[in-house]
């Protein structure tokens, strides 16, 4: 009997350390990500558009792009950064249409260029481009993130997004 007890009491303390372990390792990351940020993967949070150049105009246009985006019934949100020759749509597909991700973003894009013909976009339903974007967006609220760095941070998510076509 005492064996057996022994057993128990052993998984009993690796299990309690590993939880330990887990909990030390997860409190002590340094995750400088916004609440935002953060729950972007997991619900709705059709941020703002994000505008690298300030102007009344484009921030206008950005708003009804915006709509425009969450109008398609397939999309449930969309984040979407002006640059000054590049506009980055990023977005969630709804859960019963994931099969036809690249379809969707095949026909977004073509309607996009067909609205907005002096425009250049770069579409993506890609996660980790709309957590960026997000992320983008967040940092353009800091009246200290320079405009420098938001563009230099816009070309890097437009070349990861090149990378993953």
């Amino acid at each position: 009997m005492k064996d057996k007890r022994d057993g128990k009491k052993y998984i009993y303390v690796f299990f309690l350390i590993l939880s330990l372990g887990i909990i030390f390792i997860t409190g002590c990351s340094k995750d400088e990500k916004s609440k935002e940020t953060k729950l972007a993967l997991i619900k709705t949070t059709n941020p703002h558009p994000a505008v690298l150049h300030e102007t009344k105009k484009e921030f206008q246009f950005s708003e009804e792009l915006h709509k425009y985006v969450l109008s398609f019934p397939e999309i449930y949100d969309a984040a979407i950064v002006t640059g000054k020759k590049n506009i980055l749509v990023a977005y969630k597909v709804k859960h019963l249409h994931r099969f036809r991700m690249k379809k969707i973003e095949k026909e977004l894009k073509k309607k996009l260029e067909k609205k907005y013909p002096h425009h250049k976009f770069v579409v993506s339903s890609d996660y980790k481009i709309f957590i960026e974007a997000v992320e983008l967006n967040e940092n353009l609220k800091d009246p200290n993130y320079s405009r420098e760095k938001a563009k230099k941070r816009f070309k890097k998510i437009l070349e990861l997004q090149k990378e993953q076509t």
